[in-house]
């Protein structure tokens, strides 16, 4: 059977909690998704105000400090919002990939180069230990050990090799504060669970993005071994093809969504899993293309204008009001422009409530710098 770039498009929408606000709770949401997406602080609540009914931000801060929730590095070696089974058993795929990144000479122009892994894991074990430690203290400790190495790069070497997650208070409502790390299995009173097979993973992949290819799998993950994971499925899988006839998994019992159903307009968070989690991704970016991360990384945002990437925005904020700035990157009509505009003034409302909120919708393409 073959699928439309619109059935694909809704279907994602429609698993990722965008088409309507879902009642499920904040550790709900993060389980269906495998995380969210949080390297910084705001984006992940964006990404929950845009899915859940009635979202109240301060139930992320409680997770956190109950340790409900967790800061980790998993996918793609970026910071997600998870539940802690899911850190206990996501980190061990992940974490063999990510050691090999800091001995390439591509790392830190070779900062590392020469020295020995095992030695170096050992150092930041030590380091380390049960008790979370800021990056300023992890490179003074760096400076003693490897007086003629980049203390800096010793650092992420360690945040590299060793299962760890970000504490509290970074990532609660309104504090971007500088990441305090700790050891996952000492935050979290429990052992890593290896056991857990990337079958298991890729199922729930595919319910929260699916259907999708072994290489959106792959660019999602950052894994080898797709195409055998999915063998291991048998049944519990089922094909289709895309519209350029590349064939594409989904859970036996996944829906597809109806291609004609309203998409309403979206503001997500910079960096929103749903943008990021293929490698094809023209089901939601018209050509293909997401802005660069450079791009997001300056806080630029996505705007969905029926169901696909139609824009970019970015919040300036003052003392005494909030400015909403937005890019189209195509031609709306009045009413889509209308649409955007309340959802924008909505998402201030929840961003910063008491500050006098200004939406400006600026000429297609034009630049989000004031």
């Amino acid at each position: 059977m073959k699928l439309s770039t619109r059935v694909l498009n809704r279907t994602l929408l429609a698993r990722q909690h965008l088409l309507e606000r879902s009642p499920r709770t904040v550790p709900e949401i993060c389980d269906h998704l495998v995380g969210l997406q949080a390297q910084d602080s705001p984006p992940p609540f964006v990404g929950l105000w845009s899915r859940i009914a009635d979202f109240d931000p301060t139930t992320v801060s409680d997770a956190l400090e109950d340790r409900s929730l967790v800061r980790i590095t998993l996918m793609r070696g970026t910071i997600h919002l998870v539940t802690p089974p899911d850190a206990l058993r996501i980190a061990p795929h992940v974490q063999p990939e990510l050691e090999k990144v800091p001995f390439r000479k591509g790392f830190n122009y070779g900062a590392m180069v020469g020295l020995d892994p095992e030695e170096v894991r050992g150092h930041g074990e030590a380091v380390l230990g049960d008790e979370p430690m800021s990056a300023a203290e992890l490179r003074a400790r760096a400076a003693e050990l490897y007086p003629d190495r980049n203390p800096g790069a010793v650092v992420q070497t360690w945040l590299y090799q060793l299962p760890v997650l970000q504490t509290p208070p970074r990532g609660k409502w309104k504090d971007n504060s500088r990441p305090i790390w700790s050891r996952v299995e000492p935050w979290l009173d429990a052992p890593l669970d290896p056991s857990y097979p990337l079958a298991e993973l890729l199922v729930r992949y595919l319910r929260a993005f699916g259907p999708a290819s072994t290489m959106d799998m792959q660019t999602w993950s950052k894994l080898l071994g797709m195409k055998q994971a999915i063998d291991e499925l048998g049944d519990r899988v089922r094909t289709y093809t895309d519209e350029r006839g590349r064939t594409l998994y989904d859970v036996a019992d996944g829906e597809l969504a109806d291609p004609d159903v309203p998409a309403p307009v979206r503001l997500l968070g910079w960096y929103d899993n749903v943008v990021l989690s293929h490698q094809d991704r023209t089901r939601i970016v018209p050509d293909g293309a997401a802005p660069p991360l450079r791009a997001f990384a300056a806080q630029v945002s996505p705007v969905l204008v029926d169901g696909f990437l139609a824009g970019l925005y970015k919040v300036f904020v003052t003392a005494e009001t909030a400015r909403l700035r937005i890019s189209p990157t195509r031609t709306w009509t009045k009413t889509e422009s209308a649409a955007v505009a309340a959802e924008a003034h909505a998402l201030l409302g929840f961003l910063e409530a008491g500050r006098r909120a200004c939406v400006e919708i600026l000429d297609v393409d034009a630049d989000l710098r004031p």
